[in-house]
């Protein structure tokens, strides 16, 4: 019992205290110097309920830009790597190793690093991509091109890890049951349906409860790629979450954290969500 004391002790440190004041401050007006002032719900009420509040804007602005980008990138972040990591299972498939650097390699590259990599690709006047599409577009200031550049920017760093995950879930599944399946006439999509997906289930729901809570999170990208712009139409959450706490001007941290509970909030019933709709088809 003593080796987890540790363990215990970081949890609650690093974890559970943390949690715990956040939900507290968002009870209180607080801007990070003065004293702590018990509000009660007023910041909820504000944030939920004042039309002519900016903090009301910000939230749902900043929610809806949000599960835009949610919607935008998790099938893709599933879908793709697994499509990648399948294909990697024929036998007969060459430059196997190439193949897997290529997808492995962007997903050890830091979210910053990688933005700035795709900011030079979309750069209007120096990248490569206005000569690739024979185009002039200023990718980063106008829609729909802005939410593109971001969808490019964690794309490229989230499919590795995914893919990596189904790749070592893939490689348990026993070459038996293959040859089974191929002895009694089975198609490769017949395999994929029957053996693969039945054998990689908890990988690929841990993957996109992981990723859709990821998802959520994003911040890097559109703060390096946009700032938010044009006209707040890719201001994401967090970034109005970090701007009241962290921004110019006075600390508006209570506010802060009660749109962090809420988004907290949301996190917790979206994956609950998908919980729930994932047992029910491994029952069914």
């Amino acid at each position: 019992m003593l080796q987890y004391i540790p363990g215990y002790l970081a949890l609650t440190v690093f974890v559970l205290l943390p949690i715990i004041y956040g939900i507290y401050s968002s009870f209180t007006q607080w801007n990070l110097i003065s004293d702590q002032t018990w509000v009660g719900l007023n910041n909820y009420k504000t944030i939920l309920l004042d039309q002519e509040s900016t903090f009301y804007f910000q939230f749902r602005n900043g929610l809806k830009n949000t599960l835009l980008f949610v919607l935008y990138t998790i099938p893709f972040q599933i879908l793709f790597p697994l499509m990648i990591a399948t294909v990697m299972q024929h036998k007969g498939l060459k430059f196997k190793g190439l193949f897997q650097a290529i997808f492995y390699v962007p997903g050890l590259v830091s979210a910053s690093a990688g933005a700035l990599i795709w900011l030079l690709i979309f750069n209007p006047r120096l990248g490569p991509m206005n000569n690739l599409v024979a185009s002039d577009v200023v990718w980063t200031a106008q829609q729909p091109y802005a939410w593109i550049v971001i969808f490019v920017m964690s794309m490229w760093g989230a499919i590795g890890g995914n893919l990596i995950i189904y790749r070592s879930a893939m490689a348990g599944v026993s070459e038996d049951l293959y040859e089974a399946a191929e002895i009694d006439g089975a198609g490769s999509l017949r395999k994929f349906i029957s053996i693969t997906l039945p054998s990689i289930r908890f990988p690929l729901f841990y993957t996109f409860v992981m990723s859709t809570a990821g998802a959520f999170n994003v911040y890097v990208q559109p703060l390096m790629a946009t700032n938010g712009g044009p006209n707040q139409s890719t201001t994401v959450l967090m970034m109005y979450i970090r701007n009241l706490a962290f921004g110019s001007g006075e600390s508006v941290a209570g506010m802060a954290s009660a749109m962090a509970v809420l988004l907290g909030l949301v996190i917790l019933a979206v994956s609950a969500l998908q919980f729930y709709v994932m047992t029910k088809r491994s029952k069914g």
